[in-house]
């Protein structure tokens, strides 16, 4: 067997070279083998029929049969799998309900698809090209929707193995990539039950048979590489161990090399690439061979067969290469590689459990290696005379691979077979289905984009505006001025923003706003307080029953250490909630500081003429009005530098409102879906989409850069002109009061805005804040629900285990009680016989002395028969004799039920009375009845036999 050491075959599809023991490469001719496809069919030359298996050389017609664990063939193939019914959509439906936004009737036409997918696919169970459709389209299916869905969609999928000796233990996995590795697996059987129904007899035939072996055997690479390493929380089955697919992987790839080596055969080609071929197939069957001992799925039938198949290849080549041999006249390599090959034969021959088919292949190749081999030797001896070269020194014969394991593109691109409309395995299921990754994906970026827009622009924005008024305010500014530019009646710049308090309904609106605002919060603190109230009544009810039952017994673990997140929220709306209150009680108060001057802006005209006083009209100098001027040209630049502002803020907040991400994020999670489709959409995988989508508000943070430093500019002019109209205007103090209430309007038109500002972000604070509230109440419903269900259960059972312990101290007491209570009674029995004893030792002389003449009743007294024994019988007392009065002697006996109690006193007095004359008579006696008598506890109780 060194001649086909399986260390020097090499896989030569691509350049049609072997590269020999001692490493040299050579190129052995593969347009040659290569065309063997091509080639028209020939009769086989009568020498070379034997090498083909029995089964063909004798007819064409004769077809091979499935290997299966109990049945015999030439060709293995892998059975199927089978599983149960079952409905996929009823897991997704519910699944759909409870974590998605949509409703499952908008998918009813996929659930139908997918279960009837689901149907053809497990239905497929026989060698049909359209069997190969319903698997791969389901497959498809199922890598898609394993983007969608978790693999623990709720649905068990029930697999017997198909390998084996436990192919009637199913397998029930909550596992979807289980199941797709349970379809692929009947993808590569149904390949190698296709090869196996091909029409071998023919070169369309054996082509065929051999590219659904390739197929077969690819199959079985992309579930060992692609889909069992994914298969996450589950078990692989148990024919699924990469032993089993190693040695399944080169055993179709072996039977598909032996097509060609039928082919070949069958074209009669050359004896030296024939050898090649067959050796490489030899080598196949030995790797199969050798993966198939090591696993525990491929029974002893399959692993005999393949060694046979190994044995009979490696005879087939060397007796091809001794053909060669002869042809080349080397008659004493021919004579060694003939006898290997016999040797190889016989080897295989040795196999148990092999079928006749088999057997009858060897033994036909052998009954023509024999003859070969006779007559080889008889010519060699007698003509040639070279000798025989030592099996050692044989030259490795080269190999010829034309196999590859072939992943079918239906299974490796499914995914993009299934976004091709034109493609043949049909749409993708639940395509308007967005996952929920999505849906966190586009909260996260609206948050991200809300603060950057809200927090970093439009914040900024405004603080930048405050800064300007609170600037003019310290400059008494515009009222200094407009004092001085209209004397009389009311400026036009307070007019205008009296007019809009008006229009905006003024002080009633605040307070409204604030009652509101009020009603919020105490919705919101009836949340919080009522989430608060849930959990200290379960950590009462906890403490309670720890009182009860001890720390021992009622061991769990206390709810603010086993839900510290519960109870850190607990806290953080508290602190939400103080903040609020902080803030609230502020904005109020600037509003009581300020309210009467509101008031004054939203009423009337001429209550606001009646405020603010008149002054006496001051000719200015020429010096006084170019610096006013000066001043109100800034003011101007102010003005219209707020109104461009407000008009930047809101188209910020529109940009943002416009700024839906949904497309994109679902573009996105379709090419995540088709690129990694067992691999589930995270909001983790949106980041690179957020930053590209965030860097369009660039343009808007430089904009704001720009004119913060314009401000700047502004403000610094501003300072100078009111500082150089102040100094011109020095001395003038006829306007002074009319300063003051003009500049206190504007600070109460100021705060005004400023209070209704505050009190929009604190409603828009407590309506976050009472989603939070909410989610907080309900998850400490839930979360105390849960504890009180603990808590029952953890009750049952140590109110359980408390009445059985209860149970079993009142036995074990009633146990102490009987045996102490037996204890005394052995102990007074055994103080009574000892007395009893003594009375009778002396009073036995006048027993025995009494006269002969004692009455008939008592000498004529037949002794009582011993009751039967329930315990071991007691040593009966002789027969009495008649006419002597025996001494009555007390007997140690174990009381039955049935016997009378006797007094111990009673017995001394019937003895003392005999004594003396024979007054008394004893109890049992016929004179007389008994004496009543008291009975004395000292002397005990005896039991008497009846």
């Amino acid at each position: 067997m060194q001649s086909t050491n399986p260390t020097t075959s090499g896989n030569i599809i691509a350049n049609d070279a072997t590269t020999d023991q001692d490493g040299r490469r050579t190129t052995y001719g593969s347009n040659r083998l290569f065309s063997i496809f091509q080639q028209p069919s020939s009769s086989l030359p009568p020498s070379h029929a034997l090498e083909l298996p029995s089964t063909l050389a004798a007819s064409a017609e004769t077809s091979w049969t499935t290997l299966t664990m109990a049945s015999g063939g030439n060709i293995l193939a892998i059975p199927f799998r089978r599983t149960h019914s079952l409905r996929l959509s009823d897991a997704i439906k519910s699944y759909i309900s409870s974590k998605y936004d949509q409703h499952p009737a908008t998918f009813q036409h996929d659930l139908e698809v997918i279960d009837q997918l689901r149907k053809d696919a497990v239905a497929s169970l026989e060698a049909h090209s359209s069997g190969v459709r319903k698997l791969q389209g389901y497959a498809a299916q199922l890598v898609w929707m394993g983007g969608k869905f978790p693999v623990d969609i709720g649905a068990d999928f029930t697999w017997f193995p198909s390998l084996g000796y436990h192919s009637h233990h199913p397998q029930t996995e909550n596992n979807l990539r289980f199941e797709l590795a349970n379809i692929v697996f009947n993808l590569a059987a149904m390949y190698s039950q296709l090869a196996l129904s091909s029409n071998r007899a023919t070169a369309d035939g054996l082509k065929t048979a051999a590219s659904n072996f390739c197929l077969a055997a690819g199959v079985i690479q992309h579930l060992k590489t692609s889909i069992l390493p994914e298969l996450r929380n589950a078990a692989p089955p148990e024919d699924m161990d990469t032993l089993t697919l190693e040695s399944l992987e080169c055993l179709m790839l072996a039977q598909a090399q032996e097509c060609f080596w039928q082919k070949a055969v069958k074209d009669g080609l050359k004896d030296a690439s024939i050898a090649k071929l067959a050796t490489k197939v030899s080598d196949l069957y030995s790797e199969a061979g050798d993966w198939a001992v090591k696993s525990a799925s491929i029974t002893s039938e399959w692993i005999h067969h393949i060694n046979a198949k190994h044995n009979h290849f490696a005879a087939a080549a060397q007796y091809r290469a001794a053909c060669d041999c002869l042809e080349k006249r080397k008659y004493g390599e021919e004579v060694a590689r003939l006898r290997d090959a016999l040797n190889c034969v016989n080897v295989a021959l040795k196999e148990p459990k092999i079928n006749r088919a088999v057997t009858s292949d060897l033994q036909g190749l052998k009954n023509r290696v024999q003859e070969d081999l006779k007559r080889a030797e008889k010519d060699n001896d007698t003509i040639y005379l070279i000798p025989e070269p030592p099996k050692s020194e044989l030259r490795v014969l080269d190999r010829a691979s034309m196999v590859a394991s072939r992943i079918p593109p239906e299974l490796a691109k499914s995914q993009e077979i299934l976004s091709d409309p034109r493609g043949e395995l049909g749409k993708p299921l639940f395509a308007k289905l967005v996952p929920y990754a999505v849906h966190v994906a586009a909260s996260i970026y609206a948050d991200r984009r809300d603060r950057l827009v809200g927090n970093t622009l439009v914040a900024e924005y405004e603080a930048m505006t405050q800064r300007i008024h609170e600037l003019l305010s310290s400059l008494s500014l515009p009222g200094s001025l407009q004092a001085l530019e209209k004397p009389l009646g009311l400026p036009p710049g307070l007019a205008s923003h009296a007019e809009e308090v008006r229009q905006a309904n003024g002080v009633q609106r605040l307070h409204a706003t604030i009652g509101d605002t009020e009603k919020l919060k105490a919705s919101t603190r009836v949340l919080y307080q009522e989430g608060l109230d849930l959990l200290r009544t379960e950590a009462g009810e906890d403490e309670a029953s720890r009182r009860k039952y001890g720390t021992d017994r009622w061991n769990r673990t206390p709810a603010k250490d086993g839900m510290p997140k519960l109870y850190k929220q607990v806290e953080d709306i508290q602190g939400y909630l103080q903040q609020a209150d902080n803030s609230d009680q502020m904005v109020q108060e600037r509003l009581r500081q300020n309210e009467s001057l509101i008031r004054l802006l939203g009423g009337t005209n001429r209550d606001l003429e009646d405020f603010v006083p008149s002054s006496r009209r001051a000719t200015m100098t020429a010096k006084v009005e170019r610096e006013a001027n000066q001043l109100r040209g800034c003011l101007n630049e102010v003005s219209r530098l707020e109104a461009r502002r407000k008009r930047k803020v809101e188209q910020l907040r529109t940009k943002a409102k416009e700024d839906d991400v949904s497309s994109d994020l679902l573009r996105e999670a379709g090419r995540l879906e088709r690129e990694y489709p067992m691999q589930p959409v995270s909001a983790g995988q949106f980041e690179a989409l957020f930053d590209e989508r965030l860097n369009r508000y660039q343009v808007d943070e430089e904009e704001l850069k720009n004119e913060e430093a314009e401000q700047e500019k502004l403000l610094t002019r501003i300072r100078e002109a009111n500082s150089t109209f102040q100094a011109v205007k020095k001395g003038d103090t006829s306007s002074r009061e009319r300063e003051q209430a003009l500049q206190d309007l504007e600070n109460a038109h100021m705060t005004y805005k400023q209070v209704m500002r505050d009190l929009e972000t604190g409603r828009k604070f407590y309506n976050d804040l009472a989603a939070i509230v909410t989610r907080f109440r309900d998850e400490c419903r839930n979360f105390v629900y849960t504890r009180r269900s603990e808590a029952q259960v953890l009750e049952a059972d140590l109110s359980t285990s408390m009445e059985g312990m209860r149970i079993q101290e009142q036995t074990q007491n009633q146990l102490l009680a009987e045996k102490e209570a037996q204890a005394s009674q052995q102990r007074q029995a055994r103080g009574f016989n000892g007395g009893g004893g003594s009375r009778s030792s002396s009073n036995a002389p006048s027993g025995a002395t009494r006269s002969p003449t004692t009455t008939a009743s008592e000498s004529t007294t037949t002794p009582m028969a011993a009751p039967m024994p329930q315990r071991p019988a007691q040593v009966q007392q002789p027969p009495a004799v008649v006419g002597l009065q025996t001494p009555q002697i007390p007997q140690q006996t174990t009381w039955q039920e049935g016997m009378p109690i006797v007094f111990g006193g009673q017995q001394g007095t019937a003895a003392a009375a005999g004594a003396g004359g024979g007054e008394r008579q004893h109890v049992n006696g016929a004179g007389g009845g008994a004496e009543q008598q008291t009975w004395d506890p000292s002397k005990g109780l005896k039991f008497m036999p009846r």
